[in-house]
């Protein structure tokens, strides 16, 4: 989750205890975790990678990348913002809904990658697009909460419209220098760009319903 204020905490308070974003972190890091005992050959293995797409495979590959993460900093950026940001979004739409959110999130995001970038051959991994897609919804539903931020040795209450709404600028920003062909970064920006629209539209379809 690149470019951002680092969030410690944010003023909604849950009902509820959440179940599924515990699960998905714990299923996160175990998988992590045993990606260690042969890291390259299970990324190339079990990493998206857009040149293979749409082979059966590529598609299984989807799923299967969004448990497998690049090294620790990755894992942690990602599973810290699940943490803060999904429970109260688990306890909003309710734990099925949120895991079908989640997941959702996750295949649009490997998709729009795909389609920004379809001759790549680097295995794309990580979390990153499903939890943009929490980010997403997250603006729609609580989007005056006060999110605890650090910035540089300040902590500071800032709206999470301004805190989620800063990070998806810098999506936005680096997804369009890689289209105009700067390679300075490995991370999927266009793939973040794509959860979060995602999580966005669904949180804002969801509204207007109720």
């Amino acid at each position: 989750m690149k470019g951002q204020l680092f969030p410690y905490g944010d003023s909604v308070k849950t009902r509820n205890f959440p179940f599924v974003t515990l699960a998905l972190i714990l299923v996160n890091v175990a998988a992590f975790a045993l990606s260690l005992s042969n890291f390259e050959a299970i990324i190339q293995t079990f990493g998206f990678v857009p040149y293979l797409f749409p082979s059966a495979f590529a598609v299984a590959t989807i799923f299967t990348s969004m448990f497998l993460h690049a090294g620790i900093d990755h894992i942690f950026g990602n599973m810290w913002y699940l943490w803060i940001f999904g429970d109260n979004v688990e306890d909003k739409t309710g734990r099925i809904k949120f895991f079908v959110l989640y997941v959702l999130s996750g295949v649009i995001a490997a998709l729009v990658q795909y389609l920004v970038d379809p001759s790549s051959n680097i295995p794309s991994i990580g979390a990153s697009g499903a939890v943009s897609g929490i980010l997403g919804s997250y603006l729609v539903m609580f989007p005056k909460a006060r999110i605890t931020t650090s910035m540089g040795y300040w902590l500071s209450e800032t709206p999470a419209w301004f805190v989620i709404g800063f990070w998806f600028l810098i999506q936005l920003f680096f997804g369009a220098a890689s289209l105009a062909g700067y390679q300075g970064s490995n991370v999927a920006f266009w793939a973040h760009i794509g959860g979060f629209a995602f999580g966005y539209l669904a949180a804002r379809a969801a509204k207007k319903l109720c």
